[in-house]
């Protein structure tokens, strides 16, 4: 029997587009992809050749770069072509005993082996070039007291022969999403290309010694000649939290100067001009507690100056993805819109902003051509996964152009539809809605709820880990709302959320329900509702205050937000929207789901992962204990070695197939089956 793509089985070994890279000439993209390893116990990842022409015009077929045992990540270009990749397969030029690091390596712009060009004790991390001069700066993690790799080789082996494990932390942060940080921290390194073909980089040179923890999460770029770098650099503010600024560090000196600092935003996601002038980036605004909520805007920095412009500022669009137009003269970036992500160009002289992009997708992984013709990106959306495609860049409202993609093309076993409602306080909620193909008024299908975490986010793209085409083809509808907090409506649909999620979020979620179920296509006496993230939070929230649905599903969820704020993994971000629960305790008791544990009767799965640092396991075990005290039919998937998202094969079709056999048995009555291997 031949099955489809979303019988579970198939869906995990399915190939997955993350990332596009163009190459310096234009006429060639690179994207690791990944798919199921040969034993089905993890997902590895490869690099693909893309052709820049579509089929229609003799583009060819995509053909795989790369193939080891541990996968390839990270790609990038040297001027002269070649690929720079970071993996940690074994160098064949070392000795058995050395243990493989996650290192750079280049493959050559003609074809042949790849080659080891840069390592360091501990692995490298991420990597930019400098478009001309092709000097490479790279982070690597680095003991505080290490002055060279030597030191720091022979650091990390006094700490392993110790057995010394621990940690002593004089500052935030600890953790992050799923992996401790320290005693190690990067640094950012350069040096000059390959000198021919047999040899590596050139000396590694520490710009950033006094670093500590200052660069965590950094990401930097170098002006075209390489002399300069632009990278993040974390200040302390007090209570452990930080602002991020921009600096400048010469290469050659190693001398770093403060570009752009605020007390009031962070800078992030700097990417330098091509005529090495100017630096586009990001700048955020966490919120304040009695003031505006989160904001972002796009803005370009002049280098020599400092002096600062905001682009777009009145179009309230939070910029993600940048790019440069080859000229210097405009950019590009994506943001949430209504449901969507367009590709937007800004004219610099003019601050005119243009919609390229005028269908349903959601766009990422921008690279605008050397001849300022096309932007190449991914496009995907709710109905289609991630795949390359050419863009016109003088567009407005354009069509995406597809190209022969290495990814996974799938026919949805449904139909896509948008439906829109008005909240309580005449606020326009929409949603975008999945029909199984049998839905109709003669056979209704039963409807599930989902709710998107973030919550600043958008329900507007594919999901590998929540799609809700696995659950259309087993007959359900699924219904994906942007209510209150969701980005691309505007600051006001934050405003009116803002230190009141529980409140204001489920009136939104519960009109958009009401919506859908007054359908005829849809059956109102069969309903579910899932989330994870923000999304389980309002599933916690949802079944304390509503008994309406069958079945309620809650993934790495906030439980308790008082003890949540102590044990995230960066609790200041949180605290500008909410105080601390000692000084400012009301909003707590105004938001915490756990307050209305009596009052939960709706049965429950309850999911978390053991390596969960955004939303500590501690939230999940609480949840089932008070469910537990207060004799809710519940059920508890716990994964031990899995983080904030399930990430394995294994593990997530099991995730699946525990979601589908709960639902089976509360919302149909069907005798409850355990899934195999739990």
């Amino acid at each position: 029997m031949v099955r489809s793509w979303y019988e579970l089985p198939e869906y995990v070994q399915l190939r997955r587009v993350n990332g596009l890279h163009l190459s310096p000439d234009g006429t060639r993209l690179v994207a690791p992809v990944s798919g199921a390893s040969p034993d089905g116990k993890s997902f590895r990842s490869a690099l693909w050749e893309i052709d820049t022409a579509p089929g229609s015009e003799g583009g060819r077929a995509p053909r795989r770069l790369t193939r080891s045992a541990e996968g390839e990540s990270n790609a990038g270009f040297l001027p002269d072509g070649s690929v720079l990749f970071g993996a940690g397969r074994p160098d064949p030029d070392t000795g058995p005993d050395d243990k493989p690091e996650p290192a750079l390596w280049v493959l050559p712009a003609d074809g042949g082996e790849a080659r080891r060009v840069a390592a360091r004790p501990g692995g490298i991390s991420s990597f930019t070039v400098a478009r001309d001069a092709g000097t490479v700066a790279f982070t690597a993690d680095t003991h505080p007291d290490s002055s060279d790799a030597e030191g720091e080789q022979e650091a990390r082996k006094e700490r392993r022969e110790a057995g010394v494990t621990a940690i002593l932390h004089e500052s935030l942060p600890l953790r992050s999403w799923d992996h401790d940080l320290g005693p190690q921290y990067p640094r950012f390194f350069t040096a000059a290309p390959p000198e021919d073909e047999d040899s590596g980089l050139g000396e590694h040179r520490d710009l950033t010694p006094d670093a500590g923890k200052d660069l965590i999460g950094a990401s930097g770029g170098l002006t075209p000649d390489g002399s300069t770098l632009i990278t993040t650099w974390r200040v302390p503010v007090g209570g452990g939290a930080v602002r991020t600024q921009l600096v400048r560090v010469d290469t050659a000196t190693g001398e770093r100067t403060t570009l752009i600092s605020s007390d009031h935003h962070d800078y992030g996601s700097p990417l330098v001009s091509p005529d090495g002038r100017k630096v586009l980036c990001a700048r955020d605004h966490d919120g304040d507690y009695d003031g505006e909520p989160r904001a972002a805007w796009l803005c370009v920095v002049d280098i020599g100056t400092g002096e600062e412009r905001i682009l777009a500022a009145e179009s309230e669009l939070w910029p993600r993805d940048l790019a440069w137009a080859p000229d210097s003269a405009s950019v590009f970036t994506v943001a949430d819109e209504q449901g969507r992500r367009p590709v937007f160009r800004v004219d610099l002289d003019t601050g005119a902003l243009t919609r390229l992009t005028g269908d349903h997708g959601a766009y990422s992984a921008l690279n605008p051509s050397p001849d300022g013709r096309h932007v190449f990106a991914l496009r995907d959306a709710w109905d289609a996964p991630p795949a390359p495609v050419r863009l016109d860049a003088a567009a407005e409202d354009g069509e995406p152009v597809y190209l022969r993609t290495p990814g996974s093309e799938l026919t949805m076993p449904g139909t896509l539809t948008e439906i829109e409602t008005a909240a309580d306080d005449g606020t326009t909620i929409r949603s975008w809605l999945v029909l199984p193909e049998e839905a109709s008024a003669d056979s209704p299908a039963p409807l599930m709820l989902w709710v998107h975490g973030g919550p600043y986010m958008s329900f507007n793209g594919w999901s590998w880990r929540w799609n809700p085409w696995l659950l259309a083809a087993r007959g359900w509808a699924v219904l994906l709302p942007d209510p209150g907090l969701s980005t691309g409506y505007g600051q006001q649909m934050l405003r009116r959320a803002w230190g009141k999620w529980g409140p204001r979020v489920h009136a939104d979620v519960m009109a958009i329900t009401d919506a859908a179920e007054a359908r005829g296509d849809i059956d109102a006496r069969h309903t579910a509702m899932m989330g994870g993230s923000f999304g389980g939070y309002m599933a916690n929230w949802i079944a304390g205050h509503t008994d309406r649905f069958s079945a309620i599903v809650s993934h790495a969820s906030l439980w308790h937000l008082g003890a949540f704020i102590g044990t995230t993994d960066h609790p200041p971000v949180w605290e500008h929207e909410f105080g601390t629960p000692l000084e400012r305790p009301e909003r707590y008791e105004l938001n915490s789901p756990h307050l209305s544990a009596d009052r939960i009767n709706t049965p429950m799965l309850v999911i978390h992962g053991d390596k969960d640092y955004r939303v500590p396991i501690g939230e999940g075990l609480r949840l089932w204990r008070d469910l537990m005290l207060h004799s809710v039919e519940a059920k508890f998937l716990y994964f031990p070695d899995e983080n904030h998202w399930i990430l394995t094969p294994g593990n997530a079709r099991v995730w699946y197939e525990t979601i589908f056999a709960f639902l089976d048995h509360h919302v149909f009555g069907k005798e409850w089956v355990r899934p195999d291997h739990l």
